[in-house]
């Protein structure tokens, strides 16, 4: 299934990241999860994208989402959150839904716990993006505007 940009990209955000802003300043900053939606509409207005922004606590709300992007999307940039290291269902559905994905993390995973490295949600991405803080998502919708209009 070839994505379409007339489709949004579905930007899906995993458990406790209704809390940015809140929680652990100091690790994840300042910026709330509503303002990264309003930067993601933005950017993604100015790359010729729509976006559709969700979160979720619950791992079977975001398989049902990833499944829905199947036919509903154009793309989908994931912030997984906890569900990084231990969601294989996850894993299943974005490799169901034929569609790119990014995947961000607000954090660079990498230099954090040693179980917080390995992520499920990687084996299904065209890019990662971490460390970068809320700026990643920028990242991610200007990497994903050249996914969908076929460019690599």
């Amino acid at each position: 299934m070839a994505p379409t940009a007339a489709l949004p990209v579905f930007v899906l955000n995993g458990p406790n990241l209704n809390l940015l802003g809140q929680r652990e300043p100091e690790k994840y900053g300042s910026t709330s999860l509503e303002e990264v939606r309003r930067m993601c509409e933005g950017v993604a207005e100015g790359l010729g994208l729509a976006v559709d922004f969700r979160q979720s606590n619950h791992e079977g709300t975001l398989v049902d989402w990833i499944q829905e992007a199947r036919t509903a999307a154009s793309g989908i940039i994931l912030n997984p959150a906890g569900y990084t290291t231990t969601s294989v269902a996850i894993l299943d559905a974005l490799l169901a839904a034929e569609r790119p994905v990014v995947e961000v993390h607000v954090t660079n995973i990498h230099q954090r716990e040693e179980f917080r490295q390995h992520s499920y949600v990687s084996k299904a991405a065209r890019a990662v993006i971490a460390g970068a803080g809320v700026q990643g998502y920028d990242l991610a919708l200007q990497h994903m505007a050249r996914l969908v209009a076929g460019a690599r």
